[in-house]
C-alpha cells in the first residue's frame, strides 16, 4: 500500500553541513531502488521529513533512520495510506529553515505557521494536514 510517513528529529550537534549533503546524496543515490520520494526539512536543530513509498519499504528505512547518530529523538507525526505520491519525482527534495523565523518564500496563515510549530514539536497530525502544509512549503 502506497502510504507517507512524516517525522521531527533533534539534530545531532556532531551533524556537519557536509553530513546533512552526504545525508541528501545517499538518498538520491539510494531511494528510488526502494520507490521512495520526499522531502527533508532541516534547520540547525531539527529534521522534519516526509517520505512516500509501499508502507513496508517506509517502516524498514524509518528504522535506518532511528539508528542515525546523525540525529537523535525521532517523533513519528504521521504514517497515513496515500492514492498518490505528493512528490513522484523527488528522490529527496530539501529546504532549510530558521526555527525562530518562518520565513519562507510560500506566504504562510496564521494557522500554517502555528501547524509548523506543532510539528516541530513533535504533535502529532492528520496526514493530509501535515502534507498539505509541506506541499506548500516546496511549491
Amino acid at each position: 500500500m502506497l502510504s507517507q510517513l512524516v517525522y521531527v528529529s533533534l539534530r545531532d550537534d556532531s551533524c556537519t553541513d557536509d553530513e546533512i549533503r552526504n545525508i541528501l546524496a545517499a538518498c538520491q543515490r539510494n531511494n528510488g531502488k526502494y520507490g521512495v520520494t520526499g522531502v527533508l526539512l532541516y534547520s540547525s536543530r531539527k529534521f522534519v521529513q516526509y517520505i512516500e513509498g509501499e508502507d513496508r519499504q517506509l517502516m524498514a528505512l524509518y528504522d535506518k533512520i532511528k539508528a542515525d547518530p546523525r540525529h537523535k529523538n525521532p517523533v513519528m507525526i504521521t504514517l497515513a495510506p496515500i492514492a498518490e505520491r505528493a512528490f513522484p519525482s523527488w528522490q529527496m527534495g530539501s529546504r532549510t529553515f530558521e526555527e525562530g523565523e518562518l520565513d519562507f518564500a510560500t506566504p504562510m496563515t496564521a494557522n500554517e505557521k502555528a501547524l509548523f510549530r506543532d510539528i516541530l514539536n513533535g504533535a502529532p497530525q492528520s496526514g493530509n494536514q501535515a502534507l498539505a502544509l509541506l506541499q506548500k512549503l516546496f511549491r
